[in-house]
C-alpha cells in the first residue's frame, strides 16, 4: 500500500505536504527527526525534543540518571517488548508488532524497498 502512495493516514504524499507547509508557516510547531541521528546521538535528541516539548533538563536532571533513565524506557527494546505492542492491534486491526523490525539503522528488504522506490519517483 505504501508503495501505492496510500497509508492509514491517507496519501503519503498529501500527508508530508501538509507538514511541509506547516513547518515554512510555524518552524517552531514541527520537530522532524531521524531515527538514524537519534540512534548515533540520543542523548542530544532526546535533549532537543524535551526543549521542543517546552519541558527541558534542568542541569540537575542532566547530572543525574534521568537522561538515561528515559532512553532506556524509550528504547527499541523496552518498547518492542511492551505488552500493548506485542498483543494489541493498532485501529486498522493490524497487530502493532508490524511498528517494530529490527531497530536498526538501514535494515531493509532491498529488493521490495527498490521496486518500491522505482514506483515512488515516476
Amino acid at each position: 500500500m505504501f508503495c501505492h502512495g496510500v497509508t492509514t493516514y491517507g496519501l503519503f504524499w498529501d500527508h508530508v505536504l501538509e507538514y511541509w507547509k506547516v513547518i515554512q508557516d510555524r518552524p517552531n510547531k514541527v520537530l522532524f527527526l531521524k531515527y538514524e541521528d537519534m540512534k548515533e546521538d540520543p542523548i542530544s535528541h532526546l535533549k532537543v525534543l524535551a526543549k521542543f516539548m517546552g519541558l527541558p533538563f534542568s542541569v540537575e536532571e542532566e547530572n543525574q540518571v534521568l537522561i538515561e533513565e528515559v532512553l532506556k524506557l524509550c528504547s527499541f527494546d523496552n518498547l518492542k517488548d511492551l505488552e500493548v505492542n506485542k498483543n494489541e492491534k493498532y485501529k486498522t486491526g493490524r497487530p502493532n508488532s508490524m511498528f517494530f523490525r529490527k531497530g536498526v539503522i538501514q535494515h531493509r528488504n532491498m529488493t521490495s524497498m527498490d521496486s518500491c522506490l522505482r514506483r515512488l519517483i515516476r
